[in-house]
């Protein structure tokens, strides 16, 4: 079919324009079009407020500090990503495990329906300070710049300084190695503490055992950094394993007596159907006693039902339920840290479970508000 150009003209001549229903479908009184003709800058639209950080994920929509670069900003609690997965055993991808989680947070926030409280407005100012720049290709250089960023850090100005002259440092892991480096920041500013250690596997041991005596790079692993905090003298012979329930590696208890050793005591998975979780509680806080603590979170912990999306999966652990109950349960400890690692959403199911959940243990250590030691 051709069509003459004078039709064409007379077509678009009597075409006409559409016209919208006002706003909601309603008679307006006060209400405006999000773009007006005029230009009318008079209006309630606000597009200023919250445009400096508009578009960036951060962790439950925290505001964003360049916390390593700006010696001017002051907060209390910092989330801190550590995309690092070079010291694994299983499958790697948890370096991006950082950008996961801030993902899997962005509803969180409101009032808990547990406790009424809203952690986010309580006496702290949180800050997400980003990712720390770690290279992928050398794993001394990277936990040196992990060090790095957590001595700065952790050495800026608190905004309630009466309740503590240094902030505390909530990592988003990146695999398990990455709890060394803050073990060592609450260290110089906290001295040593008592680790709630959540995971399947123990975690404590020998480098020459978990890294074969191959090298002293290859001891530095996912599965040794609590030999090594023991070893640095970092951790207190009142930590707990919480979770547990991974095979160990050397026959006659060998790995057992390290663990014991190491400071460590153990709460299996399958004790929290023997206890119960009020038990559990008990128990955790009778080991720590009112020694400062910091909480790391594996986030194998649970079952690969609910977090799938991690390197080394065992079965028969956790709900999300359970460990969110036992930490929500732990408040009133001196906390001073925490970290939720091993979050590799790669292998994760199309819903986002794993990163969700970690979210909500990240969302669970922010109230960590609890009682606080001044330095």
């Amino acid at each position: 079919m051709h069509w003459s150009l004078p039709l064409i003209a007379a077509t678009a001549a009597s075409a006409r324009e559409i016209t919208f229903p006002p706003i909601a479908a309603i008679n307006p009184t006060n209400q405006y079009a999000l773009l007006n003709n005029d230009h009318n800058i008079n209006h309630p639209i606000d597009i200023v407020t919250g445009s400096q950080f508009s578009g960036l994920t951060t962790f439950a929509n925290l505001p964003y500090a360049n916390c390593i670069a700006d010696e001017d900003t002051k907060f209390d609690i910092a989330f801190l990503g550590a995309p690092f997965d070079t010291a694994v055993t299983g499958r790697p991808g948890a370096r991006f495990g950082p950008k996961g989680i801030r993902l899997g947070s962005r509803r969180l926030g409101g009032y808990d329906i547990y406790t009424g409280e809203n952690v986010f407005e309580s006496w702290a100012k949180l800050v997400d300070c980003g990712d720390a720049p770690l290279t992928w290709l050398d794993n001394t250089v990277a936990l040196k710049q992990l060090d790095l960023a957590h001595k700065v850090i952790s050495n800026r100005r608190t905004n309630a300084t009466h309740l503590g002259q240094s902030p505390r440092i909530i990592t988003l892991g990146g695999d398990h190695t990455t709890t060394l480096s803050a073990l060592r920041s609450t260290y110089e500013n906290w001295g040593p503490v008592s680790v709630i250690h959540f995971d399947s596997h123990i975690d404590t041991w020998d480098p020459e055992v978990l890294g074969g005596g191959i090298s002293h790079y290859a001891g530095v692993n996912h599965g040794t950094f609590l030999h090594l905090a023991h070893e640095e003298g970092l951790i207190r012979n009142t930590s707990i394993h919480v979770g547990i329930r991974a095979p160990v590696i050397r026959p006659k208890g060998a790995d057992l007596r390290n663990d014991l050793r190491c400071g460590f005591e153990i709460l299996t998975a399958r004790d929290v159907d023997r206890l119960g979780v009020n038990a559990m509680v008990e128990q955790i806080k009778a080991r720590v006693g009112g020694s400062r603590v910091y909480i790391s979170v594996d986030i194998d912990v649970l079952d690969p039902a609910f977090a799938p999306a991690t390197g080394t999966s065992e079965p028969g652990g956790f709900s999300t339920r359970e460990l969110l109950t036992i930490i929500d349960a732990l408040r009133g400890l001196p906390v001073i840290g925490a970290d939720v690692v091993e979050v590799a959403p790669i292998y994760d199911t199309a819903g986002g479970a794993t990163p969700l959940a970690a979210a909500g243990g990240g969302r669970g250590k922010g109230t960590y508000s609890y009682t606080i030691y001044s330095k």
